[in-house]
């Protein structure tokens, strides 16, 4: 036999091992998609490892990291001292970034707003926060979240992901892999990103925050836009028919499971999945985008720029039709809270815009009775520091702080109107029950039903998981 000829035929074989091989989920997800009801068959074999308390997430992410000890961990050491430096007992060997790590001051600076006891259960929150506080019985705060990160991407991706190298899968990405979508008609996995009016704060969001790293592509988010239509090239071209559409993607169909069949690739799959999953978002995401039939008094709950294409506001209320639809996971990244040098001015406007549509969300899906069943996640990539930043005798801003901060949880089997874990004085050193990021990825994950140890993916000779090898679900959480 030609040499040239023989190694061809070496090479296809080798390539039909590998992709037959790494296939996985690629046939049972296919023949879902398929000929399937789009709901549970979706889901891995074995998953959920157990009951989920959360059928689906929404992240509420606040991108810049805003300041516990101004929102959310109440201090009057910090207010009682003010101007006085954190001894040096206290910070230790924290690692800072490099704005402030060679400081020769530390002045503390106390809340800039005064705290209010919210709700039956007490809960101590700014006075910023009026609407969440009205929540606090349905809320569990956790003050004694820490990181290794202590710059932004660095950080988001830490949470995201579990590395704070980008690469890895996202956490929406392995719970769509794991638990599919109970929706045929719109993704699993949908991300949307707003920022404050001022962008003030100049952070970027990476697709990789909601990257599907090695898992198949299939399983991204799929990024709603905040500016002209919101998902490019969905429309038909002129000229086309509904019937000329479908017969051609008929058509591109057959090609591609002849193709997956003989190789097993899952981007084949996906390819397949895609295409068929834009042919009927042509339909469902224009019937997202219509709030004719919202009625005016949920629409005003979310705030002045409900309908304000990009903001916040108008983020929240399509994330609650999402979830309605059956979504799984949904991530909404809001920059604006990096206020080096403008936290007297900016953290309250930041509340205000942000505070209200966040807390229309958790009521109106507490109204609809999804609140039981969604998990909602308040979070950040790390909080601020308990000292000021700038001029020492008159500090305007706090710097990254990852030793200890706060995030809250609501719905989804969480415990509200608890608080969970303490941080000492000063908002440096937690000093009861610290909960670490991949606690809280592997907490998550709980809630939904997976055992983060058991549920890995193999990829370049060994298996991953979101957590690498750490993490425990928190049960002081767990209702």
């Amino acid at each position: 036999m030609n040499p040239e000829f023989q190694t061809n035929i070496d090479r296809v074989t080798r390539r039909q091992f590998f992709g037959r091989a790494a296939q996985g989920i690629g046939g049972a997800a296919l023949a879902s998609l398929l000929g399937g009801n789009g709901t549970a068959a979706e889901t891995l074999p074995g998953l959920p490892h157990f009951a989920p308390k959360a059928k689906r997430v929404v992240c509420l992410w606040q991108g810049g990291g805003c300041s516990h000890v101004d929102l959310f961990d109440p201090k009057p050491t910090l207010t009682k001292m003010q101007g006085q430096d954190i001894p040096a007992s206290v910070r230790g060997n924290t690692r800072l970034s490099t704005m402030t790590s060679g400081a020769s001051k530390w002045p503390m600076v106390g809340p800039i707003k005064p705290f209010q006891k919210y709700g039956k259960c007490g809960m101590e929150l700014s006075s910023m926060l009026p609407n969440l506080g009205k929540l606090a019985d349905d809320i569990c705060l956790v003050r004694s979240m820490h990181t290794e990160a202590v710059n932004h991407a660095p950080g988001v991706t830490f949470f995201m992901t579990g590395s704070q190298v980008p690469g890895r899968p996202s956490l929406g990405s392995w719970l769509t892999y794991g638990l599919g979508c109970e929706s045929q008609d719109l993704p699993a996995y949908v991300v949307m990103t707003s920022s404050d009016k001022g962008k003030t704060c100049g952070q970027l969001f990476y697709d990789y925050y909601w990257g599907s790293g090695f898992l198949p592509s299939r399983f991204q988010g799929v990024r709603l836009r905040n500016t002209g239509d919101p998902v490019p090239y969905l429309e038909s071209p002129a000229g086309t028919t509904h019937t000329s559409r479908r017969a051609l993607l008929d058509d591109i169909r057959a090609l591609n499971e002849e193709h997956l069949a003989d190789y097993g690739d899952p981007e084949i799959d996906t390819r397949i999945s895609q295409y068929e999953m834009a042919y009927r978002m042509q339909t469902s995401v224009p019937d997202l985008m219509d709030f004719s039939k919202e009625p005016k008094s949920v629409i005003e709950r979310y705030g002045p720029d409900a309908l304000v294409k990009g903001t916040f506001a108008n983020n929240c209320l399509i994330a609650r039709r999402l979830l309605e639809r059956g979504v799984r996971f949904v991530q909404l990244m809001h920059a604006g809270w990096d206020q080096h040098g403008n936290l007297f001015t900016q953290l309250e406007v930041q509340c205000r815009d942000t505070e209200v549509p966040a807390a229309a969300l958790i009521a109106d899906l507490k109204e609809r009775g999804l609140l039981d069943d969604t998990l909602v996640y308040w979070g950040n990539e790390f909080g601020r520091t308990p000292f000021g930043q700038g001029d020492p005798a008159k500090p305007n801003g706090r710097d990254h702080f990852g030793r200890a901060y706060s995030v809250f949880l609501a719905g989804g089997g969480v415990r509200g109107g608890t608080v969970y874990g303490e941080t000492d004085e000063f908002a440096w050193n937690i000093v009861r029950d610290p909960v670490h990021v991949h606690d809280m990825q592997a907490t998550i994950m709980h809630l939904c039903g997976i055992n983060h140890e058991a549920f890995t993916f193999r990829y370049q000779g060994r298996q991953f998981r979101l957590t690498d090898v750490h993490g425990h679900p928190v049960k002081g959480i767990i209702a």
